[in-house]
């Protein structure tokens, strides 16, 4: 009979930590963020900045003053990263302080009253998104046009995001209004109205790279959330061409910036393979009905805070094997 030897203490470290992680994601972030600022200028590096620096400000005085922890969590990096995700889901001509609105619902709401990382139900960057959608309607989908320089704040000319466009198609049956769309190359390339982090489809996926290649997420759950999106679009453009191409739909909107970056947040996802991809799977279809039948125009956030609510049942359905368990028979 094969028996489990375990040797004594000291264990060999991988070298993985919360923070190493957290950095990594920032890291590839970078190419976006990037992006965002030759996009939309100096409103992106503004932003940007108050975004972080309220983020991190609200969890040090939480940890501080009202949790008395001892040990800093800030270090970490997941307030950055919470600072970064949340100005990527804001356009560049918002006021600082709704920014800053949206920063303390997502630092002291949604994650450090529930007792910080690794206990937050939904993803901080994005239930603040919701929130400020939700009170702030308009200055939340007034969307900046790109390349008007550093020079312009506030005072920035806006424009049709390509999901508005597309949900103008479907509303009015008119399938000449989808003309109007920017080109696949223009999507790629980030020369298209909408969030920060959204414009410029090939840095996010290049972010995609450099996470698949570390080793920080898997391919699981972005690849079943883009993969169900393509082919639920496809099956509405065949039936009816007023619906927008199943590329245009990819590359459009905060879909690859959700299914790379939000989706995949350790805490608020499912831990075994196959309850990530359930997970994936009702992401994308929440996405393509939402933005087909939905109210708004973009579906992904609310996609992912919806499954985000079913991560525990997925998971006590779809348990991983523990370490030196034999499977059971069925």
């Amino acid at each position: 009979m094969n028996k489990l030897i375990v040797s004594l203490s000291p264990h060999v470290h991988s070298g993985d930590s919360i923070a190493k992680n957290m950095y990594w994601v920032i890291i590839a972030l970078v190419p976006a963020l990037i992006c965002s600022f030759i996009a939309f200028g100096m409103g992106a590096i503004i932003t940007t900045a108050i975004s972080v620096a309220a983020c991190v400000f609200f969890e040090w005085t939480i940890n501080k003053f009202c949790l008395k922890n001892t040990a800093c969590t800030v270090q970490d990096g997941s307030a950055i990263l919470t600072g970064i995700l949340l100005a990527f889901n804001m356009p560049s001509n918002i006021q600082p302080w709704i920014v800053v609105v949206g920063a303390f619902f997502a630092i002291a709401v949604v994650k450090m009253t529930f007792g910080g990382l690794g206990c937050n139900l939904f993803n901080p960057a994005l239930a603040g998104r919701a929130f400020l959608l939700i009170s702030f309607p308009v200055d939340m989908t007034t969307w900046p046009i790109p390349g008007q320089g550093f020079g312009t704040y506030l005072d920035a000319e806006t424009g049709a995001t390509p999901l508005s466009i597309m949900k103008a198609a479907f509303k009015d049956g008119d399938v000449s209004k989808l003309a109007e769309l920017p080109s696949l190359q223009d999507m790629l390339l980030g020369n298209t109205g909408g969030c920060l982090g959204e414009v410029c489809a090939l840095a996010l996926i290049l972010g995609l790279i450099i996470l698949l290649v570390k080793k920080v997420i898997t391919w699981h759950i972005p690849v079943s959330i883009l993969l169900t999106v393509v082919v639920l679009s496809g099956l509405l453009n065949l039936a009816n061409p007023v619906y927008a191409n199943p590329l245009a739909e990819l590359l459009s909107g905060g879909l690859l910036l959700g299914a790379i970056f939000m989706a995949t947040d350790y805490v608020t996802s499912p831990m075994s393979a196959k309850g990530q991809l359930v997970y994936g799977v009702s992401i994308g279809a929440l996405t393509v009905i939402i933005r087909t039948f939905g109210a708004y125009p973009e579906g992904m956030s609310f996609a992912i805070l919806i499954m985000n609510a079913f991560v525990p049942l997925i998971n006590s359905k779809f348990k991983p094997t523990r370490f030196g368990e034999v499977p059971a028979k069925k």
